[in-house]
């Protein structure tokens, strides 16, 4: 999901009207800044464009802020996310997901956007585990 983005989004969330992945610079190390492109069919927006900040593979913890694009400039000064995946004894992982923005000044009912926002990622996360588990061979 972190480092193969750019192949895994469009397959396993094409419902959320994302068309492709490009990787603008970088080779999906930290720095790397990628562009989600999506369908006409999203009304709100056409592309996000995230760079990659944290990929710290001992702790599992990754960390990304959208740079341009979605909200930004409309609603939202700044938008960053942390994810931080934890192994669970009875096997597979926990995700915790932390979203930190900034509103701009009179931007309306930012907190309805942000639950919002957070509802879609919820969705998104739970369509990615979908296909994951029904494509167990993937990442083998």
């Amino acid at each position: 999901m972190v480092k193969d983005g750019h192949n895994l989004y469009p397959k396993a969330l094409h419902e959320f009207n994302i068309s492709s992945v490009t990787v603008l610079q970088g080779d999906g190390g930290v720095g790397t800044v990628r562009q989600l492109n999506f369908t006409p069919a999203n009304k709100d927006f056409s592309y996000v464009k995230e760079r990659l900040d944290v990929i710290d593979e001992d702790n599992m913890v990754h960390k990304y802020a959208a740079i341009e694009g979605g909200s930004l400039g409309k609603k939202l000064s700044a938008l960053n996310f942390e994810l931080k995946f934890v192994h669970r004894e009875e096997g597979g992982c926990a995700l915790t997901w932390i979203c930190n923005y900034e509103t701009l000044p009179g931007a309306p009912d930012g907190e309805t956007r942000v639950e919002e926002i957070k509802k879609m990622d919820d969705a998104m996360f739970k369509k990615i585990e979908e296909y994951l588990i029904s494509n167990p061979d993937l990442y083998c």
